[in-house]
């Protein structure tokens, strides 16, 4: 046996919970309500270009590392008009393979091993692993409580002098928090007080209730110069497995995330660039209006599941995934809560210690609202049977 050690940086980490109640969903045959799958048609029009551009070759070679031009001035379009962000689509937007891939270079990019990079509790778990494989040291934010409120103190004390970047996810996965410009001008106050990078991940924009406005960070003059935007389409047309989406950011420092992008991944597949790129022009707005109505049915009926069952869920007010606390259970580990809940009602979860730095994880799970309407019935049926315990 090869006695060759792998790298101390990945040393630790292990398959995300995520990735393993799938494999344990599949395995049972259960409906799985823990990874964001999003199985919801694909719309036409974004599957008829990318099927046209397969067949014509000079669609098919690689594209520049940032994207082909025409997607990124529909990019700059859209986020002049939906976001307030006005944007260069020659030098300050770069098409990746996916936000994670996006995440992924603007870290290798813009920041040193040992930066400290600041997570707010609940945090999305590949924000922490990629962190972690950079080598940046991860600052947890802790959980403010169920109301989610932004505790500007619990910052203040989290940060140190190793401290370089903080990142914000909104609408939240997976609370489905969303940040208002008050809170975001707070942020603003913290990161020029400390010259902090601000990453926000608003890969969930669309999927909002209520009417709450989503409010992109970099819309904020006082944000603007220092706030690297990651967003997706993998979401918003139902094409997780494209792997596509875009970065924003100041003319300086998307240069330095373009070259790490184009070392990692060289660019974002061409077809599917063109398919997406059809999605900018041809996608009515009615269809972004009736995610919001579609989505936040799906919301109230799990919700109202869980609450009927005894898992109490933190309503979310934006993104389609919904914490519940297990707290009346008794189980005191998240992993074992999931299990057991798989095994009985074939429904899959994800722990949420997945989520979590603290304690406070094991007593939450995150399930997905994403799937069809027959599915989610179906798993709301049988999230019923735990009305009477396990």
């Amino acid at each position: 046996m090869s006695q060759f050690q792998p790298a101390r940086r990945i040393t630790g980490l292990v398959q995300s919970d995520i990735r393993a109640m799938t494999k344990e969903c599949i395995r049972l045959g259960g409906i799985n309500l823990g990874q964001g799958l999003c199985e919801l048609p694909t719309p036409t029009p974004v599957i008829e270009a990318a099927q046209a551009a397969l067949a014509e070759e000079t669609k098919s070679i690689y594209s520049s590392p940032e994207g082909i031009l025409p997607l990124r001035q529909a990019i700059a379009r859209k986020l002049e008009k939906e976001n307030g962000i006005k944007a260069n689509p020659e030098t300050e937007i770069i098409v990746v393979n996916g936000s994670t891939g996006g995440y992924a270079a603007t870290l290798m990019a813009l920041l040193n091993p040992g930066d400290g990079i600041l997570l707010f509790e609940p945090f999305y778990g590949y924000h922490l692993n990629a962190a972690i494989l950079a080598e940046l040291q991860p600052q947890f934010i802790p959980f403010p409580g169920t109301d989610l409120a932004l505790d500007e103190a619990a910052i203040r004390q989290t940060i140190t002098a190793k401290s370089r970047a903080i990142v914000i996810c909104t609408p939240n996965n997976p609370s489905g928090k969303m940040w208002s410009e008050s809170e975001l001008k707070t942020i603003a106050k913290i990161a020029k007080e400390h010259n902090l990078l601000v990453i926000t991940d608003e890969m969930y924009e669309y999927f909002r209730f209520e009417g709450r406005p989503h409010v992109s960070p970099a819309s904020l003059p006082e944000l603007a110069d220092r706030t690297v935007t990651l967003m997706g389409l993998s979401k918003t047309f139902s094409i997780t497995g494209w792997r596509l989406g875009y970065v924003h950011a100041p003319a300086a420092l998307a240069e330095k995330i373009r070259l790490a992008n184009d070392l990692f991944y060289v660019c974002a597949p061409t077809p599917l660039q063109y398919g997406v790129l059809e999605g900018f022009g041809k996608v009515p707005p009615s269809y972004f209006t009736d995610l919001q109505t579609e989505f936040k049915d799906k919301r109230d009926q799990i919700c109202e599941v869980l609450e009927n069952v005894g898992l109490r869920p933190i309503v979310p007010q934006g993104a389609y995934y919904v914490l519940a606390d297990t707290t009346r259970f008794g189980i005191a580990s998240s992993k074992d809560f999931a299990m057991k809940l798989l095994e009985k009602t074939k429904v899959a979860s994800v722990p949420g210690r997945a989520f979590f730095n603290s304690n406070v994880g094991e007593k939450f799970v995150r399930f997905c609202f994403a799937v069809t309407d027959d599915r989610l019935t179906k798993a709301c049926q049988q999230l019923g049977q735990l009305k009477g315990g396990f």
